[in-house]
């Protein structure tokens, strides 16, 4: 599993402007051949917003967590949407956070963990037996 905290007062000083709907934010580096198995968001700080949703995902932009929202009280933790399914990455990809939905006031604060449980599918080469000194002595 790997994990990385999402900032949103950082975040937005990346952009340099108001964060909005249909921002997205790269969260994990995925290389090529990852599967992602499950990824998902918890609210470590509320944010500020009033109404404040996002979703959590690669190709699909939500195909981790749709609608999340993003006021919840720390310790809150996301669910897969019904559609869910593991992603494999046939190229470098990330793992993003998209604001889906973003009304009532500018966004400033807010600290989320967001995870993903990843797998190896690399080729792992030959994993035939190899002789070594101990077995012809």
């Amino acid at each position: 599993m790997v994990q990385m905290e999402l900032n949103l007062a950082t975040a937005l000083s990346d952009k340099g402007s108001a964060l909005a709907a249909s921002d997205v934010i790269p969260v994990i580096a995925v290389p090529k051949g990852i599967m992602v198995m499950n990824a998902g968001i918890e609210v470590v700080t509320a944010s500020d917003g009033s109404t404040f949703t996002v979703d959590v995902g690669m190709v699909d932009a939500d195909v981790f967590v749709d609608g999340f929202d993003a006021t919840s009280a720390a310790g809150v933790l996301s669910q897969n949407p019904a559609a869910y399914q593991p992603v494999m990455a046939v190229a470098a990809d990330n793992i993003d956070v998209t604001i889906a939905t973003l009304s009532g006031g500018a966004v400033s604060s807010g600290l989320f963990r967001v995870w993903a449980v990843l797998m190896d599918c690399t080729d792992e080469g030959d994993l035939t037996a190899q002789e070594v000194a101990r077995d012809v002595a």
